[in-house]
Protein backbone atom coordinates (compact mmCIF):
# COMPACT_ATOMS: atom_id res chain seq x y z
CA UNK A 1 0.00 0.00 0.00
CA UNK A 2 1.45 3.40 -1.02
CA UNK A 3 2.20 6.10 1.52
CA UNK A 4 -0.21 9.04 1.62
CA UNK A 5 0.69 12.56 2.78
CA UNK A 6 -1.73 15.46 2.97
CA UNK A 7 -0.18 18.93 2.81
CA UNK A 8 -1.94 22.23 3.37
CA UNK A 9 -0.97 25.89 3.42
CA UNK A 10 -2.29 28.86 1.54
CA UNK A 11 -2.92 32.46 0.77
CA UNK A 12 0.62 33.53 -0.11
CA UNK A 13 3.66 32.02 -1.80
CA UNK A 14 5.42 32.08 1.59
CA UNK A 15 3.04 29.35 2.79
CA UNK A 16 2.67 27.48 -0.52
CA UNK A 17 6.27 26.98 -1.69
CA UNK A 18 7.54 25.35 1.54
CA UNK A 19 4.52 22.97 1.36
CA UNK A 20 5.39 22.08 -2.23
CA UNK A 21 9.06 21.54 -1.31
CA UNK A 22 8.02 19.12 1.45
CA UNK A 23 5.60 17.33 -0.90
CA UNK A 24 8.29 16.96 -3.58
CA UNK A 25 10.88 15.78 -1.07
CA UNK A 26 8.49 13.21 0.40
CA UNK A 27 7.78 11.78 -3.06
CA UNK A 28 11.49 11.55 -3.81
CA UNK A 29 12.08 9.67 -0.56
CA UNK A 30 9.10 7.35 -0.91
CA UNK A 31 8.56 6.03 -4.40
CA UNK A 32 4.89 5.89 -5.34
CA UNK A 33 3.82 8.13 -2.42
CA UNK A 34 0.49 9.86 -2.94
CA UNK A 35 0.24 13.57 -2.17
CA UNK A 36 -2.97 15.53 -1.72
CA UNK A 37 -2.79 19.30 -1.34
CA UNK A 38 -5.71 20.99 0.40
CA UNK A 39 -6.24 24.74 0.02
CA UNK A 40 -8.95 27.29 -0.71
CA UNK A 41 -10.34 28.22 -4.08
CA UNK A 42 -9.43 31.88 -3.50
CA UNK A 43 -5.77 31.68 -2.47
CA UNK A 44 -2.76 31.56 -4.80
CA UNK A 45 -2.57 27.82 -4.17
CA UNK A 46 -5.59 27.24 -6.44
CA UNK A 47 -3.41 28.38 -9.36
CA UNK A 48 0.07 27.25 -8.28
CA UNK A 49 -0.57 23.73 -6.95
CA UNK A 50 -2.37 22.16 -9.96
CA UNK A 51 0.36 23.61 -12.21
CA UNK A 52 2.93 21.85 -10.01
CA UNK A 53 1.17 18.58 -10.81
CA UNK A 54 -0.42 17.73 -7.46
CA UNK A 55 -3.96 16.60 -6.70
CA UNK A 56 -5.78 19.56 -5.21
CA UNK A 57 -8.93 19.81 -3.07
CA UNK A 58 -10.51 22.88 -1.50
CA UNK A 59 -12.25 23.63 1.79
CA UNK A 60 -14.35 26.64 2.83
CA UNK A 61 -12.61 28.98 5.26
CA UNK A 62 -11.66 32.62 5.77
CA UNK A 63 -9.79 34.62 8.38
CA UNK A 64 -11.62 35.25 11.64
CA UNK A 65 -12.38 38.82 12.64
CA UNK A 66 -10.75 39.96 15.92
CA UNK A 67 -13.84 41.90 17.09
CA UNK A 68 -17.53 41.10 17.44
CA UNK A 69 -19.34 41.72 14.16
CA UNK A 70 -21.59 40.11 11.58
CA UNK A 71 -18.46 39.14 9.64
CA UNK A 72 -17.20 37.23 12.70
CA UNK A 73 -20.41 35.18 12.64
CA UNK A 74 -20.16 34.40 8.91
CA UNK A 75 -16.45 33.53 9.12
CA UNK A 76 -17.21 31.33 12.15
CA UNK A 77 -19.85 29.46 10.15
CA UNK A 78 -17.35 29.06 7.31
CA UNK A 79 -14.83 27.61 9.77
CA UNK A 80 -17.40 24.97 10.78
CA UNK A 81 -18.01 24.27 7.08
CA UNK A 82 -14.24 23.95 6.61
CA UNK A 83 -14.10 21.30 9.35
CA UNK A 84 -16.91 19.33 7.68
CA UNK A 85 -15.21 19.65 4.26
CA UNK A 86 -11.96 18.40 5.80
CA UNK A 87 -13.64 15.43 7.47
CA UNK A 88 -14.97 14.26 4.10
CA UNK A 89 -11.54 14.67 2.46
CA UNK A 90 -9.82 12.72 5.27
CA UNK A 91 -12.37 9.90 5.05
CA UNK A 92 -11.65 9.45 1.34
CA UNK A 93 -7.87 10.07 1.21
CA UNK A 94 -6.93 8.53 4.59
CA UNK A 95 -3.47 10.15 4.97
CA UNK A 96 -0.81 8.70 7.23
CA UNK A 97 0.35 12.21 8.18
CA UNK A 98 -0.64 15.84 7.64
CA UNK A 99 1.75 18.78 7.15
CA UNK A 100 0.56 22.40 7.46
CA UNK A 101 2.66 25.41 6.49
CA UNK A 102 0.42 28.26 7.63
CA UNK A 103 -2.45 30.40 6.40
CA UNK A 104 -6.11 30.25 7.40
CA UNK A 105 -6.74 27.00 5.53
CA UNK A 106 -4.47 25.13 7.96
CA UNK A 107 -6.90 25.82 10.80
CA UNK A 108 -9.73 23.43 9.94
CA UNK A 109 -7.55 20.96 8.02
CA UNK A 110 -4.87 20.36 10.65
CA UNK A 111 -7.32 20.64 13.57
CA UNK A 112 -9.69 18.02 12.15
CA UNK A 113 -6.80 15.68 11.31
CA UNK A 114 -5.38 16.03 14.85
CA UNK A 115 -8.79 15.40 16.42
CA UNK A 116 -9.04 12.20 14.35
CA UNK A 117 -5.68 11.01 15.66
CA UNK A 118 -3.75 11.54 12.42
CA UNK A 119 -0.13 12.59 13.15
CA UNK A 120 0.37 16.28 12.27
CA UNK A 121 3.32 18.63 11.77
CA UNK A 122 3.14 22.38 11.24
CA UNK A 123 5.92 24.58 9.88
CA UNK A 124 6.27 28.22 10.91
CA UNK A 125 8.16 30.37 8.43
CA UNK A 126 8.42 33.63 10.35
CA UNK A 127 10.10 34.97 13.49
CA UNK A 128 6.68 36.07 14.70
CA UNK A 129 4.22 33.18 14.21
CA UNK A 130 0.85 33.51 12.50
CA UNK A 131 -2.29 33.22 14.64
CA UNK A 132 -3.33 29.91 13.02
CA UNK A 133 -0.07 28.15 13.85
CA UNK A 134 -0.05 29.47 17.43
CA UNK A 135 -3.50 27.94 17.92
CA UNK A 136 -2.66 24.64 16.22
CA UNK A 137 0.55 24.14 18.24
CA UNK A 138 -1.60 22.84 21.12
CA UNK A 139 -2.93 19.95 19.02
CA UNK A 140 -0.08 18.80 16.73
CA UNK A 141 2.76 16.31 17.19
CA UNK A 142 5.56 18.53 15.87
CA UNK A 143 6.21 22.23 15.22
CA UNK A 144 9.12 23.01 12.86
CA UNK A 145 10.56 26.53 13.16
CA UNK A 146 12.50 28.71 10.72
CA UNK A 147 13.65 31.20 13.39
CA UNK A 148 14.63 30.22 16.93
CA UNK A 149 13.07 33.48 18.17
CA UNK A 150 9.57 32.27 17.32
CA UNK A 151 9.67 29.51 19.98
CA UNK A 152 8.74 31.94 22.77
CA UNK A 153 5.42 32.80 21.10
CA UNK A 154 4.17 29.20 21.22
CA UNK A 155 2.60 27.48 24.24
CA UNK A 156 5.26 26.35 26.78
CA UNK A 157 4.80 22.63 26.07
CA UNK A 158 4.54 22.92 22.27
CA UNK A 159 6.80 20.30 20.58
CA UNK A 160 9.01 22.82 18.75
CA UNK A 161 12.19 22.12 16.79
CA UNK A 162 14.41 24.58 14.89
CA UNK A 163 14.82 23.27 11.33
CA UNK A 164 14.99 26.28 9.03
CA UNK A 165 12.93 26.67 5.87
CA UNK A 166 13.11 24.31 2.88
CA UNK A 167 14.81 26.03 -0.04
CA UNK A 168 15.27 25.14 -3.69
CA UNK A 169 18.23 22.77 -4.35
CA UNK A 170 19.35 24.97 -7.28
CA UNK A 171 20.00 27.86 -4.85
CA UNK A 172 22.47 25.69 -2.92
CA UNK A 173 24.07 24.24 -6.08
CA UNK A 174 24.72 27.55 -7.91
CA UNK A 175 28.36 28.68 -8.19
CA UNK A 176 29.65 32.26 -8.01
CA UNK A 177 31.75 32.32 -11.19
CA UNK A 178 29.13 30.49 -13.26
CA UNK A 179 26.39 32.73 -11.88
CA UNK A 180 28.29 35.86 -12.92
CA UNK A 181 29.03 34.43 -16.37
CA UNK A 182 25.37 33.44 -16.89
CA UNK A 183 24.27 36.99 -16.01
CA UNK A 184 26.97 38.74 -18.04
CA UNK A 185 28.55 40.30 -14.93
CA UNK A 186 32.18 41.21 -14.31
CA UNK A 187 33.85 38.36 -12.43
CA UNK A 188 36.01 40.65 -10.27
CA UNK A 189 33.82 43.64 -9.35
CA UNK A 190 31.93 43.84 -6.05
CA UNK A 191 28.26 43.00 -6.79
CA UNK A 192 25.33 44.64 -5.02
CA UNK A 193 22.11 42.69 -5.74
CA UNK A 194 18.87 44.64 -5.29
CA UNK A 195 15.42 43.05 -5.33
CA UNK A 196 12.00 43.82 -3.94
CA UNK A 197 10.70 40.30 -4.54
CA UNK A 198 8.81 38.93 -7.55
CA UNK A 199 6.50 41.95 -7.73
CA UNK A 200 9.15 44.50 -6.90
CA UNK A 201 9.11 47.21 -4.21
CA UNK A 202 8.33 50.78 -5.19
CA UNK A 203 10.10 52.34 -2.19
CA UNK A 204 13.32 50.40 -2.89
CA UNK A 205 13.22 51.28 -6.61
CA UNK A 206 12.75 54.95 -5.75
CA UNK A 207 15.62 55.02 -3.22
CA UNK A 208 17.92 53.20 -5.66
CA UNK A 209 17.83 56.07 -8.20
CA UNK A 210 20.21 58.11 -6.04
CA UNK A 211 22.41 55.04 -5.47
CA UNK A 212 22.73 54.40 -9.23
CA UNK A 213 23.56 58.07 -9.77
CA UNK A 214 26.30 58.02 -7.12
CA UNK A 215 27.92 54.81 -8.35
CA UNK A 216 27.68 55.58 -12.09
CA UNK A 217 31.12 55.08 -13.56
CA UNK A 218 32.65 53.74 -10.32
CA UNK A 219 34.94 50.97 -11.62
CA UNK A 220 35.01 48.80 -8.47
CA UNK A 221 31.24 48.25 -8.00
CA UNK A 222 28.45 46.77 -10.13
CA UNK A 223 24.75 46.82 -9.27
CA UNK A 224 22.18 44.29 -10.44
CA UNK A 225 18.76 45.81 -9.73
CA UNK A 226 15.62 43.72 -10.27
CA UNK A 227 12.73 46.17 -10.22
CA UNK A 228 9.70 43.89 -10.68
CA UNK A 229 7.62 44.10 -13.87
CA UNK A 230 5.43 46.97 -12.68
CA UNK A 231 8.33 49.17 -11.54
CA UNK A 232 10.68 48.67 -14.49
CA UNK A 233 9.56 51.46 -16.84
CA UNK A 234 9.14 53.98 -14.03
CA UNK A 235 12.67 53.26 -12.73
CA UNK A 236 14.14 53.80 -16.21
CA UNK A 237 12.24 57.10 -16.52
CA UNK A 238 13.51 58.29 -13.11
CA UNK A 239 17.10 57.37 -14.02
CA UNK A 240 16.77 59.24 -17.31
CA UNK A 241 15.52 62.34 -15.44
CA UNK A 242 18.70 62.19 -13.36
CA UNK A 243 20.80 62.03 -16.53
CA UNK A 244 21.80 58.39 -16.04
CA UNK A 245 22.16 56.52 -19.31
CA UNK A 246 22.40 52.76 -19.02
CA UNK A 247 25.03 51.31 -21.33
CA UNK A 248 26.01 47.67 -21.96
CA UNK A 249 29.42 48.36 -20.39
CA UNK A 250 28.01 50.39 -17.48
CA UNK A 251 28.04 49.21 -13.87
CA UNK A 252 24.24 49.43 -13.35
CA UNK A 253 22.19 46.57 -14.74
CA UNK A 254 18.41 46.98 -14.45
CA UNK A 255 16.06 44.05 -15.10
CA UNK A 256 12.28 43.76 -14.62
CA UNK A 257 12.46 40.11 -13.54
CA UNK A 258 14.99 37.31 -13.22
CA UNK A 259 14.07 33.67 -13.76
CA UNK A 260 17.51 32.38 -12.70
CA UNK A 261 17.57 34.07 -9.30
CA UNK A 262 19.87 31.33 -8.03
CA UNK A 263 22.66 32.71 -10.27
CA UNK A 264 22.18 36.22 -8.84
CA UNK A 265 22.30 34.94 -5.25
CA UNK A 266 25.47 32.97 -5.97
CA UNK A 267 27.05 36.03 -7.62
CA UNK A 268 26.14 38.62 -4.94
CA UNK A 269 28.56 40.13 -2.41
CA UNK A 270 25.78 42.15 -0.74
CA UNK A 271 21.98 42.14 -1.10
CA UNK A 272 19.35 44.84 -0.59
CA UNK A 273 15.92 43.23 -0.23
CA UNK A 274 12.67 42.70 1.68
CA UNK A 275 12.57 40.30 4.64
CA UNK A 276 10.20 37.51 3.61
CA UNK A 277 11.07 34.16 5.19
CA UNK A 278 11.89 32.39 1.89
CA UNK A 279 14.16 35.22 0.76
CA UNK A 280 16.04 35.22 4.07
CA UNK A 281 16.38 31.43 4.07
CA UNK A 282 18.06 31.65 0.65
CA UNK A 283 20.21 34.65 1.66
CA UNK A 284 21.53 32.92 4.80
CA UNK A 285 22.04 29.58 3.04
CA UNK A 286 24.39 31.48 0.71
CA UNK A 287 25.91 33.61 3.52
CA UNK A 288 25.20 36.99 1.91
CA UNK A 289 25.48 40.19 4.00
CA UNK A 290 22.15 42.04 3.74
CA UNK A 291 20.53 45.44 3.97
CA UNK A 292 16.92 44.58 4.81
CA UNK A 293 13.90 46.81 4.21
CA UNK A 294 10.92 44.92 5.70
CA UNK A 295 7.60 45.19 3.88
CA UNK A 296 5.58 47.39 6.28
CA UNK A 297 2.15 45.88 5.55
CA UNK A 298 3.03 42.20 6.15
CA UNK A 299 0.62 40.41 8.50
CA UNK A 300 1.45 41.16 12.15
CA UNK A 301 4.56 43.01 10.89
CA UNK A 302 6.31 39.66 10.62
CA UNK A 303 8.90 40.91 8.10
CA UNK A 304 10.37 43.32 10.63
CA UNK A 305 10.61 40.47 13.17
CA UNK A 306 12.41 38.37 10.53
CA UNK A 307 14.78 41.23 9.67
CA UNK A 308 15.58 42.01 13.32
CA UNK A 309 16.51 38.37 13.85
CA UNK A 310 19.27 38.67 11.22
CA UNK A 311 20.30 42.09 12.54
CA UNK A 312 20.57 40.76 16.12
CA UNK A 313 22.88 38.00 14.87
CA UNK A 314 25.13 40.50 13.05
CA UNK A 315 24.14 39.33 9.56
CA UNK A 316 22.17 42.35 8.36
CA UNK A 317 21.39 46.05 8.71
CA UNK A 318 17.70 47.00 8.88
CA UNK A 319 16.22 50.17 7.38
CA UNK A 320 12.49 50.56 7.97
CA UNK A 321 10.43 51.40 4.89
CA UNK A 322 9.28 54.71 6.44
CA UNK A 323 12.93 55.74 6.92
CA UNK A 324 14.09 54.64 3.46
CA UNK A 325 15.49 57.52 1.40
CA UNK A 326 18.08 57.57 -1.34
CA UNK A 327 20.67 59.23 0.90
CA UNK A 328 20.08 56.88 3.89
CA UNK A 329 20.50 53.83 1.67
CA UNK A 330 23.57 55.36 0.06
CA UNK A 331 25.15 56.15 3.46
CA UNK A 332 24.57 52.57 4.59
CA UNK A 333 26.10 51.14 1.40
CA UNK A 334 29.12 53.42 1.52
CA UNK A 335 29.76 52.56 5.18
CA UNK A 336 29.72 48.84 4.34
CA UNK A 337 31.89 49.17 1.24
CA UNK A 338 34.44 51.13 3.28
CA UNK A 339 34.59 48.34 5.90
CA UNK A 340 35.51 44.99 4.26
CA UNK A 341 36.13 43.30 7.66
CA UNK A 342 32.57 44.19 8.73
CA UNK A 343 31.16 42.78 5.49
CA UNK A 344 33.19 39.61 5.99
CA UNK A 345 31.86 39.24 9.56
CA UNK A 346 28.28 39.73 8.32
CA UNK A 347 28.82 37.03 5.68
CA UNK A 348 30.13 34.59 8.32
CA UNK A 349 27.20 35.36 10.64
CA UNK A 350 24.71 34.99 7.79
CA UNK A 351 26.10 31.58 6.85
CA UNK A 352 25.88 30.45 10.50
CA UNK A 353 22.14 31.21 10.41
CA UNK A 354 21.66 29.29 7.16
CA UNK A 355 19.92 25.93 7.33
CA UNK A 356 20.71 24.16 4.04
CA UNK A 357 19.56 20.81 5.47
CA UNK A 358 16.12 22.14 6.49
CA UNK A 359 14.15 20.00 4.05
CA UNK A 360 15.86 16.77 5.11
CA UNK A 361 15.25 17.58 8.80
CA UNK A 362 11.57 18.22 8.20
CA UNK A 363 11.23 15.06 6.11
CA UNK A 364 12.88 13.08 8.93
CA UNK A 365 10.24 14.48 11.30
CA UNK A 366 7.44 13.51 8.87
CA UNK A 367 8.91 10.00 8.55
CA UNK A 368 8.83 9.66 12.35
CA UNK A 369 5.15 10.64 12.34
CA UNK A 370 4.30 8.16 9.59
CA UNK A 371 6.01 5.35 11.53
Amino acid sequence: MSMRLLVTGGGTGGHIYPALAIARGFQQRHEGAEILYVGTNRGLEADIVPKAGYAFRTVTVEGLERKLSLKLLTSGLKAVQGLLDTRRILQVFRPQAVVGTGGYVCGPVVLMAALQGIPCLIHEQNAYPGITNKMLARFVNQVALTFGESAKYFPPRAPVKLTGLPIRPEVLAAEKEKGRANLGLDKDKFLVLVTGGSRGARSINKAMVEVHKWFAGRPEVQILHITGQSGYEDTLVQLEKEGITLTPKGNSIIKPYLYNMEDALAAADLIICRAGATTLAEVTARGIPAVLIPYPYAAENHQEHNARSLENHGAAIVILDKDLMGYSLLQTLEALLDAPPRLQAMAVNSLKLGKPAALDEILDMVDELVK
